[in-house]
């Protein structure tokens, strides 16, 4: 039994989808039955790295979500238009959907998943999450029975590979950037992976699968790396830390079950943390569940062939369902997304967390206990507080906070920026 498939997009991962369907040898014997029946590419004139007829080329998208001989379209153009509107055409139309798109998923899952489960099909997504690494499917499936305490992750490569950088060769966030962009670890236009939009993307996705509800992605709070510096890497070695973009989600117990910390921000990671040896491009996901406890996915976050992993195998689930005639109207549960609530946030300024700050003081005496004491008139407690040097005839402290809520102490902080003896604020970062 044959299998069609529509792909929208034949860019660096529908390339590498089209190179695994093309060459089954030693896979699944699935994979032999998933043919590739159209492909929408923007342009036909472009030479291709994959041996497909021209014949199956198209530059009218819309022909292949409506074909009545296409089984399963997958999109792969990413961002929102009109990535969103041919996904929806192709469930009016009957198709199931395999997509790598976090964005659109991020923004509009809701109103894709509604329409999947009203026309009985599927909308899968593994690849937009992790690259090849497994991990939707685990917390849909395998992890199904646990109650899901937390999800933290490096889920962005980009970022990872510049703090990497920035650590190894104690080199600034610009030049590191240069070098990522040279090297194609980063886009000509980074903001999406250097602001952290992408990682909120993602952990939107990983929050909604883990704890049950919607989430809606212009609530995530979301800090970027830019403004990390040389200075705080080293001084988070001297403390015994690395610095790594986390994407980061809680959920609250008892009767607050549905209220979840969700955000994406730079963080102090202590060196013994399972997540504070994560290099390079690779990801890593953390989750925690009762009663499992910990357990980690990690692998390479992106790229042609990872990414085409992931896809391929939520092709091949599909056809796998199709196969064995569960083609009716009734959806595996443990597949779809069924949940209608919207989860609560908890607002960034109730957040429980430590913090790490760096300042920049006129080299008087009494600044330490200046800090002292605002610090602990807003509730903030003090785990340690070290005069480190000097930097352009200013006194340099940092102070690494207990756990603390954190409208308490951003009302310290401005409290401390009055302060005349106080320079600057030069660095502001939490602490797992």
């Amino acid at each position: 039994m044959a299998f069609k498939i529509g792909l929208l997009g034949l860019g660096t991962v529908g390339t590498g989808v089209a190179k695994i369907l093309l060459d089954p040898v030693g896979r699944n014997p699935l994979v032999k039955e998933i043919n590739i029946h159209r492909v929408g590419v923007k342009s036909l004139a472009k030479t291709r790295d994959v041996p497909l007829s021209s014949d199956l080329f198209t530059t009218t998208l819309e022909e292949i979500v409506t074909d009545p001989e296409i089984d399963i379209v997958v999109e792969l153009l990413g961002g929102l238009e009109p990535s969103r509107t041919l996904i929806l055409k192709a469930i009016q139309n009957g198709k199931h959907i395999v997509t790598a798109n976090k964005a659109v998923i991020a923004r509009y899952g809701e109103e894709i998943y509604t329409a999947a489960n009203e026309a009985g099909v599927y909308v899968l997504l593994e690849g937009a999450v992790g690259g090849g690494i497994p991990v939707i499917k685990p917390l849909k499936q395998s992890l199904g029975a646990n109650r899901i305490n937390s999800i933290i992750g490096i889920v962005n490569g980009t970022t990872n590979y510049i703090l990497t950088q920035m650590t190894q060769n104690s080199a600034n966030f610009d030049e590191v950037l240069a070098e990522a962009q040279q090297l194609g670890y980063a886009e000509a236009d980074p903001t999406a992976d250097v602001d952290g939009l992408d990682a909120a993307d993602k952990i939107a996705i990983l929050a909604s699968l883990g704890f049950g509800g919607r989430v809606k992605r212009e609530d995530v709070y979301c800090e970027g790396i830019s403004s990390v510096s040389a200075v705080d890497i080293n001084y988070a070695d001297r403390l015994g830390f690395n610095i790594k973009l986390l994407a980061i989600a809680r959920g609250s117990q008892g009767d607050a079950s549905d209220t979840l910390e969700l955000r994406v921000h730079p963080t102090f990671v202590p060196k013994t943390h399972p997540l504070a040896s994560i290099n390079g491009v690779y990801n890593a996901i953390l989750v925690e569940g009762e009663p499992l406890g910990q357990v980690m996915f990690f692998g390479r976050g992106a790229g042609e062939g990872p990414t085409a992993s992931a896809v391929v195998s939520d092709i091949m689930n599909i056809a796998a369902i199709l196969e064995s005639g569960g083609n009716g109207k009734i959806l595996d549960p443990l597949l779809t997304c069924t949940h209608q609530h919207y989860c609560k946030l908890t607002p960034i300024e109730a957040l429980q967390t430590r913090f790490y700050a760096r300042f920049l003081c006129q080299d008087v005496p009494g600044v330490i206990g200046h800090l002292g004491t605002s610090f602990g008139k807003h509730h903030v407690s003090l785990e340690s507080v070290v005069q480190v040097g000097f930097q352009d005839n200013l006194a340099e402290i940092v102070v690494v906070t207990h756990n603390v809520k954190e409208g308490n102490f951003r009302q310290a902080l401005m409290e401390i920026k009055s302060l005349e003896a106080i320079h600057s604020i030069p660095s502001i970062l939490r602490v797992l």
